[in-house]
């Protein structure tokens, strides 16, 4: 590792922070949504409900349109999930600057790692399809820990430090589940302007905020230094 780089490992989430997922996501959404006559809603519309997993976005479209059953979200989410199998990577591409950070991480030494609620195998196979997987030490989706044991619970979190060798980390994440794990795992967070936010970026309480990725290397080794 670089002497001078301040972390051993940089964890990200993925939708809303490595990828822009928002127009598939969004297409998966809807096809959910029309198939049991629901309007169809705006990629604008969907990207605040990306973040908790499919069910939890699945069930903000639902309550949008009219709300649902708990029985209908059963067999939506899986309507959902088929579809966006088949359709993961037809819109989705990494967020400007994005590849050129990990490149300059990778080149400092610094193990990578993606920790996200998206399923894990949905997380691997988009990743698979963008030829980004193995940039990553580590891939730990919603559901790799078990139920109840996703962002923003700490658990993907430590196991992403574990899984990496253990060391100094850092996380960036774009919703308050990212905020809210790393920091209970005892990480400082980075928080991206860019992402699919459900609140404004400044009331997230991450250590720092970056508006592109051409921020974030000096970032992490401010936020280094502070500690």
């Amino acid at each position: 590792m670089n002497a001078d780089f301040p972390f051993r490992i940089v964890g990200f989430d993925l939708d809303g922070t490595l990828l822009d997922t928002s127009g598939d996501l969004a297409a998966a959404v809807n096809h959910a949504l029309t198939s049991v006559g629901r309007p169809a809603l705006s990629v604008e519309e969907v990207r605040p409900m990306i973040g908790g997993g499919a069910r939890h976005m699945l069930a903000q479209g639902m309550a949008a349109t009219g709300g649902c059953t708990e029985g209908e979200l059963d067999v939506l989410q899986r309507r959902l999930l088929d579809y966006y199998a088949a359709n993961i990577a037809d819109k989705t591409q990494p967020f400007p600057g994005c590849l050129a950070a990990l490149d300059n991480l990778t080149g400092r030494g610094v193990r990578l790692a993606v920790v996200t609620n998206k399923l894990e195998h949905l997380a691997r196979e988009v990743l698979d399809a963008l030829h980004l997987t193995s940039r990553f030490d580590a891939i730990i989706g919603g559901d790799t820990m078990g139920p109840g044991r996703g962002k923003p619970a700490p658990d993907p979190v430590l196991a992403m430090v574990q899984r990496c060798g253990g060391g100094s980390a850092a996380f960036v994440g774009d919703s308050v589940y990212d905020v809210q794990s790393a920091q209970a795992a005892g990480l400082p967070v980075v928080a991206c302007s860019f992402g699919f936010l459900q609140q404004p970026v400044e009331t997230l309480g991450a250590e720092a905020v970056i508006d592109h990725y051409d921020e974030l290397i000096p970032t992490l080794v401010r936020l280094g230094s502070a500690a």
